[in-house]
């Protein structure tokens, strides 16, 4: 129970020789929601409920009346839509200012449900688009943009004016983003053949030959994240090792696959493998050039999944207001996770701080990065 004492103050004087007594009494604290009771203790226990832990609001709704505290799902759903909108917002466009400002930033997207979206079906496809700063990255941002479809607007929208380095996997909406130097996903490419590999009748063959291949790669990544020789910075050493050894190794596995595709067909999952691998070659090969680049995304596909595993749970989005509230606070968790911010305290934090600020003040303090260091 958080009880605010308020005192009130009157002048002694007046009260003896004045018409009138002026009385003073302290404000109350703003509050993460006005009007409502809900503390930011409350409000933060909810938001990690369903955003960390991945319980549905219904299992919240059943627990709770369990110990006789009656609040409806409808409620709790404004606990949660009602904080984003006010409150994690200012969080959000501050932490999308820091991911523009970074040298790298991964991209991917996956699917959403939303049950009542203006001009579509309950049963339709929309999309959480996720960008993600460098593994390495100081200051660790992770953000989710929905988005009602997979069309090519949304990430060049989102990355407006970025001229910096874009992993992502082949999907062609992103190629179309004409400031970033882009990048392929190497994971994505070896996927294809070890899907090759396990359709295989016999053990070994081209998709294992290939598989080998992509394994020698990531051995020199391994390489290139180990002790640091002296004078030498890890971008400048990676790229050293690169050109060494996983340059020899992409022209070999090169004209491998050109040899090869003649004698495949086209629609075995080989073919397929060998297709996707030459046609992305170019951004698939084009991390040995610099040393900052990684080889895949597999950083971002990490960040998704707990996404993936909350939805399994929750099924659907009722609103899209209440989908874009769970784009913002999947962010604000996830980028908490990257930076090893516990994301409970967190929410408590600025569920307290942020109501007592003006709109227009800066909130770069209490982005997640920022969350464990002492103030000057």
């Amino acid at each position: 129970m958080l009880q605010h004492v308020r005192f009130k103050y009157a002048c002694r004087h007046c009260e003896r020789h004045a018409e009138r007594t002026p009385v003073i009494t302290a404000p109350m604290p703003a509050q993460p929601l006005p009007g409502s009771n809900a503390s930011a203790a409350m409000i933060a226990t909810v938001t990690a409920g369903k955003y960390v832990d991945g319980t549905p609001l219904y299992r919240m709704a059943h627990a709770l009346a369990r110990a006789d505290i009656e609040v409806g799902r409808a409620t709790l759903a404004n606990w949660i839509i009602r904080p984003a909108e006010l409150h994690y917002s200012r969080l959000y466009e501050a932490l999308r200012k820091t991911l523009l400002s970074q040298q790298l930033i991964h991209g991917d997207e996956t699917t959403v449900q939303v049950l009542k979206e203006p001009g579509k079906a309950a049963q339709s496809t929309s999309y959480m688009w996720v960008y993600r700063s460098a593994e390495d990255c100081s200051e660790p941002v992770v953000l989710f943009d929905y988005q009602p479809g997979r069309a090519q607007q949304y990430p060049q929208a989102f990355l407006a004016g970025y001229k910096g380095l874009l992993m992502t996997d082949g999907y062609a909406a992103w190629r179309t983003l004409e400031g970033p130097t882009h990048f392929g996903c190497l994971a994505h490419a070896r996927r294809a053949f070890v899907d090759a590999f396990k359709g295989m009748k016999k053990p070994g063959g081209r998709a294992a030959h290939a598989l080998e291949y992509f394994k020698a790669l990531y051995q020199v990544e391994t390489l290139a994240k180990g002790d640091l020789p002296e004078s030498e910075t890890r971008v400048d050493y990676t790229f050293r090792l690169r050109h060494q050894h996983s340059v020899p190794l992409l022209e070999s596995f090169r004209k491998w696959l050109d040899e090869l595709a003649p004698q495949v067909l086209p629609e075995s999952l080989l073919g397929k493998a060998i297709a996707y691998t030459r046609n992305q070659w170019t951004y698939l090969s084009r991390y040995v050039n610099d040393g900052r680049a990684p080889i895949d995304n597999n950083v971002i596909e990490r960040d998704i999944r707990p996404f993936c595993t909350g939805r399994s749970s929750w099924l659907f989005s009722d609103t899209v207001a209440g989908a874009k509230a769970s784009a913002m606070i999947y962010s604000l968790m996830l980028t908490c996770r990257a930076c090893n911010v516990e994301p409970y305290a967190y929410l408590v934090r600025v569920l307290s701080e942020l109501p007592q600020r003006a709109l227009d003040a800066d909130v770069t303090d209490l982005l997640p990065f920022n969350f464990l260091k002492p103030t000057a």
